[in-house]
């Protein structure tokens, strides 16, 4: 929808919506009106380089035109029915998303917390009914972000601060350890624990990537303690670390592995993978869905896999997080430069406040996020370029020359 065919003005749609919308984010001062590729574009057209990727999602690019066609085609057909008849869809894009990472069963949901809730929710129904009733005690991350909703908040590991302020007691059931720490999990387990449950990358947690002697030794020690190792792939799956999952650049296997953002190609859409022994937990009733497995948001990820799989997108994004991150390392006043994949953080020691980056790059055109006073985290699009990633480095050095 285009702003010229509603009658409206830019200060019209920034009034409505601070009349009728409940704001829980920090909105950018400009009107996203269409999206191509690498750039997200205002009305008059004003091209802004896009290194969010929506928040990890456009990784085929914005509008990939495969994406947008099967789309197109679906909405002919059928948009939405009930999970109980088959679909074309889904039936596809689960043979594709199996297959790919080497997983049996699939389970789709809405959402990436959606996709965490159900994992937690099939691990502790697994535990329960093999091992017992007490067997459904699961350890996390500190400084983990695993989402919104009360399991996937109460997994996540920030108690006191962060999306757990203000709600009331958490679902109970869960520890945390310190991240990359190995003994520190090891030690957090009780009889009662089922699982361990981790990001390979901690994303919202200042891009922090896992070591491979904490990956492989958590697999290691599930396996010898009848535990299962859960994988939060939220933001890291589909390419976005050099890999096609991120637990693959540590040579494990994860017994449930969570998935959304840039499995969807800008469509809403998650899922859980897992293996066909753990995946017995869910029964008919267990476990439900009524827009989980949707025909065109089915439709649009089966197009971005092939076109993330058929450009060899996971090649790119390790080139270029290499390439860029070795820029970045030249920025004034960085602390150090974190990154796996094109999931790329640049932590700035106290004279530079994150925040204040994330603005001064709008102000010149280029959206990147920040991540607590410190870290500012890009997520561009898999098809970026050199030139691209040139680009980018240039503002943010200018941006952070304006702040010293």
């Amino acid at each position: 929808m285009k702003l010229k065919d509603t009658g409206l003005s830019v200060q019209d749609i920034k009034d409505k919506v601070n009349k009728y919308m409940i704001e829980t984010y920090e909105r950018f001062d400009f009107l996203a009106e269409r999206a191509k590729d690498m750039y997200i574009y205002d009305e008059n057209g004003t091209p802004y380089l896009d290194f969010y990727a929506g928040i990890a999602v456009n990784n085929a690019g914005s509008c990939n035109e495969k994406v947008v066609a099967a789309v197109k085609d679906q909405v002919d057909d059928i948009m939405h029915t009930f999970n109980y008849p088959y679909t074309i869809p889904q039936a596809l894009l689960a043979e594709k998303v199996c297959e790919t990472i080497g997983m049996d069963k699939i389970f789709y949901q809405n959402s990436g917390t959606e996709a965490n809730e159900a994992m937690i929710k099939m691990a502790r129904k697994y535990g329960v009914e093999k091992y017992g009733p007490n067997r459904y005690h699961i350890v996390t991350a500190k400084m983990g972000f695993h989402g919104r909703t009360f399991g996937a908040m109460s997994a996540t590991g920030q108690p006191g601060n962060g999306c757990q302020v203000g709600f009331g007691p958490m679902t109970y059931g869960f520890s945390y350890a310190p991240y990359n720490d190995l003994e520190a999990f090891k030690n957090a387990c009780t009889e009662n624990t089922i699982a361990i449950m981790v990001e390979p990358v901690q994303g919202e947690g200042g891009v922090h990537p896992a070591t491979m002697e904490f990956m492989q030794g958590l697999r290691k020690f599930c396996d010898e303690n009848d535990m299962l190792l859960l994988i939060d792939e939220v933001q890291t799956g589909w390419c976005r670390t050099g890999a096609v999952m991120s637990y693959m650049n540590y040579g494990i296997k994860p017994d449930i592995v969570s998935m959304a953002k840039g499995l969807g190609g800008g469509m809403p859409i998650g899922a859980i993978c897992a293996t066909a022994e753990v995946a017995k937990a869910f029964t008919p009733g267990s476990h439900g869905t009524t827009f989980g497995g949707h025909p065109v948001s089915c439709a649009a990820a089966l197009a971005e896999v092939n076109e993330l799989l058929d450009r060899d997108l996971a090649g790119n994004a390790k080139k270029m997080g290499d390439y860029f991150s070795a820029k970045l390392e030249t920025l004034p006043h960085v602390k150090e430069v974190r990154h796996q994949g094109l999931l790329v953080g640049v932590e700035f020691d106290d004279a530079i406040n994150s925040t204040d980056v994330k603005h001064a790059c709008l102000d010149r055109h280029l959206l990147i996020t920040a991540i607590g006073s410190h870290v500012n985290r890009m997520i561009p699009p898999l098809i970026v370029s050199e030139e691209e990633c040139d680009k980018a480095f240039e503002i943010m050095k200018e941006a952070v020359e304006s702040l010293c």
